[in-house]
């Protein structure tokens, strides 16, 4: 991999903690926001909040503001924000603009109108930044001239680009030093089985002894699978393989329209069929599943069937990231609007896909700062080439959702249906998740903004089977790649749960290092005796197909 610059590093960083993966919300529709934020507007705040902006814009201009930007901000990290009168000037005008903006969102009434204004507030004041403009921008201006105005030629250059081939978006990566198979997905391993929907693949053990029953991960449709097994080292498949624990991951087929029609019972009736071949390749009667952000989703229909039905196929499951409520507020609450969605479901239908390229522009909106304004001042305004990051690089390669099941997350995420006996059916079964009876081992974030730990927690009150609540630090994603070893790593665990999420943070205990070592011990737990690890991958009945990553996986666009 090529050596990445401390400056790359933190732009890297800094998006890698604001990537989401999660649920599908569909796309939303930027003017019916803003039409939504103004008709939020309440004229005396309106009214209040100018004249104390104005009265701000006046002690600035005197040289008597104590207005100053977060020292974690970093459009304004540059000394001259400090130290040059103009633009600490600018920099307090601006920030004075912002917390009027903030004023205007509603304190009462429906939460998914105050998401809607918060969101549409955001969007503006993220846009209106000085640092987005080259003269607005002192770090930018002293690029241009230490380099004799090349950062300027080189960051049109990488506009031009981005325009041709990106959709008029600054590119979050430089993919080019990384290869599927070699320092991303590169765990040993061989797809055993596969069918049109899915791939598995068994990773190779490294102990000389393994737990007898198997954990099979089940990933989100909308990304690929290996944010689970990036770089060497940062891999969670690798960290678990190395724990003795059988491994097996879901690779999905990225679909095509002519895979429209795919629907939530596609997926289950291929994840049943992947079950059997797993538990006749490992000898175990039954499994372990983990289903990480959507895949969480898929897994409690899966869970809600095979208890409807009495099955006991699954013996535990852990889930990752995952909203089951979504009357819990979140930022997604925003979306739930049914002329919206009916619009955002026609509109998939038609063309067969949700394009994972479109969803990830969604999900770049969700945080412009760090997301999309970030790399317009890296790409253009320095001149810079985007970071060489392992996160970004995975987050670029984006995956189609059918329109089938994105139908099916709609009407789950509208209606709230999984939280409902006997409203939401799977193959057949009329889903109750209270009749779930096994153990569940669930995670949240405490930074997450699309899965908030609290909704994430209310899986634990809906599953009927005892629950282990593991709240962690940081964000969506970078709660999940989360190894042993990185001093900033944290996570709360509590003795139980209670109906209060609220109440369970005060009891819980924090401790220094990640959440996987935790949710090792408990699944070590689960997982039956000791056993001698197999010699070869694959059974009789379901040879090794070909090496570790797979074919589903398919290369970077």
């Amino acid at each position: 991999m090529q050596e990445v610059s401390e400056s790359d590093k933190e732009v890297g960083e800094r998006a890698a903690n604001a990537i989401e993966g999660g649920e599908d919300p569909g796309e939303f529709n930027l003017r019916a926001t803003a039409a939504s934020v103004y008709n939020l507007l309440q004229p005396s705040k309106v009214t209040k909040a100018a004249f104390g902006h104005a009265a701000e814009c006046l002690q600035i201009l005197l040289g008597n503001s104590d207005v100053s930007p977060d020292k974690k901000d970093w459009r304004f990290r540059d000394p001259a924000w400090e130290e040059n009168p103009v633009y600490r000037r600018l920099a307090q005008s601006y920030l004075s603009f912002c917390s009027a903006m903030k004023s205007l969102v509603p304190e009462s009434g429906d939460w998914r109108n105050k998401e809607r204004a918060k969101f549409g507030i955001e969007l503006l004041t993220s846009t209106l930044s000085p640092t987005n403009t080259l003269l607005g921008n002192p770090e930018a201006m002293k690029r241009a001239f230490e380099t004799g105005g090349k950062s300027l030629v080189s960051g049109g250059r990488n506009f031009v680009q981005d325009l041709i081939h990106n959709g008029g978006m600054p590119a979050q990566v430089d993919s080019s030093s990384f290869k599927k198979g070699e320092n991303l997905a590169a765990t040993p391993g061989a797809v055993v089985f596969r069918n049109e929907v899915l791939e598995i693949i068994q990773y190779t053990p490294v102990t000389t002894q393994v737990r007898r029953r198997p954990t099979l991960v089940i990933t989100p449709q909308i990304n690929k699978y290996y944010f689970l097994d990036l770089s060497p080292g940062r891999s969670f498949v690798e960290f678990a393989v190395g724990r003795g624990v059988q491994t097996f991951m879901v690779s999905w087929k990225d679909p095509s329209p002519k895979q429209g029609h795919w629907n939530m019972d596609s997926y289950l009736t291929a994840l049943l069929e992947a079950i059997d071949a797993i538990r006749d390749i490992t000898g175990s009667e039954d499994i372990n599943t983990f289903g990480f952000c959507a895949g969480g989703i898929t897994m409690s229909a899966l869970l809600g069937h095979l208890a409807a039905i009495g099955d006991k196929r699954v013996h535990v499951a852990s889930f990752a990231v995952t909203l089951l409520d979504f009357e819990v507020p979140s930022m997604l609450g925003m979306l739930q609007s049914k002329p919206l969605l009916d619009k955002v479901k026609a509109k998939s239908k038609s063309k067969g896909v949700l394009e994972g390229k479109d969803l990830a522009r969604v999900f770049a909106w969700f945080r412009p700062n760090d997301l999309v304004w970030n790399y317009w001042v890296n790409n253009y305004l320095m001149g810079k080439s985007p970071p060489s990051f392992d996160i970004l690089a995975w987050n670029a390669d984006s995956s189609n959702l059918p329109a089938g099941l994105h139908g099916d997350f709609l009407d789950i995420f509208a209606n709230n249906t999984l939280t409902r006996p006997g409203e939401f059916k799977a193959l057949g079964s009329l889903v109750d998740l209270s009749s779930i009876k096994c153990d569940t081992f669930v995670t949240g974030a405490v930074n997450d903004h699309l899965t908030p730990w609290k909704g994430c927690y209310q899986t634990t009150q809906l599953i009927g089977g005892k629950s282990t609540f593991v709240l962690s630090n940081a964000g969506h994603i970078a709660s999940l790649v989360n190894p042993p070893g990185n001093p900033k790593s944290s996570y709360f665990t509590s003795d139980s749960v209670s109906s209060d999420p609220d109440k369970w943070k005060a009891s819980a205990v924090k401790h220094q290092g990640t959440w996987w070592e935790y949710w090792a011990k408990w699944i070590d737990e689960r997982s039956g005796e000791n056993r001698q690890a197999p010699r070869k991958l694959g059974s009789k009945a379901w040879p090794v197909l070909y090496p570790a990553p797979g074919k589903y996986i398919g290369e970077f666009l």
